[in-house]
């Protein structure tokens, strides 16, 4: 049965992400076409706070975060060495439901929080039922021996239907277990985002 993504495709359209991000279908370019002139017209016309709160609305959205946690992120990344806004993008690619969509092993973003939280992955051999589990260099990521036999597993675990996985991610199709070989980079973040913009707004 077809899921009714159009909830979801009105909420990208009004951030001004494409569902690809989220792992749905694309809308024809035509359609995507007659709004975008409006669409930028509206943005040109937006103050510097809703364009901040908008690039912040938008990041929290694709990565399924609540205001409390999003938050979090950036207190955490402000206190680390290095750029906040790309810090706080490297921790929300960490999180193991992110991780887990992006090894394949679930068709959308969403998919991959409920399977995760259901306790269908490992993490270093133990089974972790935290979404927001941040994950480091070095450890390994693979579905549960019981969830490898049913029918959804065995969809997503044939190679042809994975997504191009991210440089610092590596898959091994024989055990199908993902390690993660490094932190990601500001070039792994596959959306158009200014992060400075949610630094600013967070800093006021």
């Amino acid at each position: 049965m077809a899921k009714n993504t159009q909830p979801i495709v009105k909420r990208c359209r009004v951030l001004g992400i494409s569902p690809a991000v989220m792992g749905y279908a694309e809308h024809s370019k035509a359609s995507s076409n007659k709004r975008n002139p409006g669409a930028q017209k509206m943005r040109s016309k937006k103050s510097e706070y809703a364009l901040q709160l908008n690039e912040k609305q938008k990041v929290k959205f694709i990565y399924g975060v609540l205001e409390k946690q999003f938050r979090s992120y950036y207190e955490r990344a402000e206190k680390t060495e290095g750029v906040t806004g790309e810090i706080i993008l490297s921790l929300l690619e960490r999180r193991l439901d992110s991780v887990v969509y992006r090894l394949g092993f679930a068709s959308t973003r969403r998919d991959a929080r409920q399977l995760v939280s259901h306790g269908h992955f490992t993490v270093n051999g133990k089974k972790v039922n935290i979404p927001s589990f941040i994950v480091k260099p070095g450890m390994v990521i693979g579905v549960k021996e019981s969830s490898k036999s049913s029918e959804k597993f065995k969809a997503l675990l044939d190679k042809e239907a994975f997504r191009p996985i991210p440089k610092w991610l590596e898959y091994n199709a024989e055990t199908a277990e993902g390690k993660v070989i490094a932190l990601p980079a500001r070039d792994d973040i596959d959306f158009e985002v200014n992060e400075q913009l949610i630094v600013e707004l967070y800093s006021k």
